[in-house]
């Protein structure tokens, strides 16, 4: 499967089969479950499907890789069967991420992109998967401890440029790199609104950007919002990033961030 972008936004919809997410809290924890959820955000229009077995909200004790596997290849095996939407999994463990793509995802979403060794990378070029390569600021169980940045932007912005060339080193090619600026990793409120306000100046690295803020922590910091009251600051944010070039929106909310993205783009193309 190649896409070429740009092109129309991308909706990415979210399947956590894991018993502890922030939002879902374990509704699609079974592989009965979590398939239906991924065939109905597919039908609701997510192109596609981002399985995870491993919870990366801030706090989260991860999943051993017997764990992880057990959770994700039933889920992503029935997927790949029944729908043609890609399909990619949310990994750090490059194991988990090769059997993944034996079972059939295409992409692997990475949130440990800041690693030093190479074993996950290899498996991405090895396969010529998609790599979403996303920042972060320490690891899920601590990275919301105290972060600090000189300049979160810049900051950002170099650890792209840095991973783009490692990337390449390892095998990667540019064009199978998206990028992600790690909404709610290693981030305070006033870091994540920087973030969202430059997102336009990632595009210079010439790759797609990826943007997941769906329902997360800091719209509760900023509105007091607890995680069932949260769609309307996530559509909004989905909206300013279409405007901004982002063109993949990671979302729980499939039907409602495509109705705000089509209409964002509606409006945009008229600008031209």
């Amino acid at each position: 499967m190649e896409w070429i972008f740009p092109r129309r936004t991308v909706v990415m919809g979210i399947v956590n089969v894991t018993p502890d997410s922030f939002y879902d809290g374990g509704r699609f924890f079974t592989p009965a479950a979590a398939v239906a959820h991924g065939l109905q955000l597919a039908a609701e229009g997510a192109e596609i499907l981002d399985v995870g077995g491993d919870s990366s909200r801030p706090g989260a004790v991860p999943a051993t890789e017997a764990e992880e596997l057990a959770r994700v290849l039933p889920v992503i095996t029935a997927l790949a069967a029944q729908t043609r939407v890609l399909i990619s999994i949310d990994t750090t463990k490059p194991a988990v991420a090769r059997a993944a793509l034996a079972a059939g995802a295409a992409m692997v979403n990475d949130v440990a992109a800041f690693r030093e060794e190479e074993a996950l990378w290899r498996v991405v070029a090895e396969a010529g998967a998609g790599y979403v390569c996303m920042h972060a600021q320490g690891r899920p169980r601590t990275m919301q401890t105290a972060p600090h940045y000189e300049n979160v932007v810049a900051e950002v912005d170099a650890f792209f440029a840095d991973r783009l060339e490692r990337l390449s080193r390892a095998g990667v090619a540019a064009e199978q790199v998206v990028l992600d600026v790690g909404i709610g990793f290693g981030k305070t409120l006033a870091h994540n609104l920087q973030l969202l306000a430059a997102l336009a100046e990632f595009a210079r690295f010439g790759r797609p950007v990826l943007l997941g803020v769906s329902r997360k922590s800091f719209i509760q910091k900023l509105l007091g919002a607890e995680p069932n009251e949260r769609l309307p600051a996530s559509l909004a944010c989905a909206s300013m990033a279409v405007e901004a070039g982002v063109q993949i929106i990671r979302t729980h909310d499939v039907a409602a961030t495509v109705q705000a993205v089509r209409m964002t783009e509606a409006v945009l193309a008229l600008r031209k």
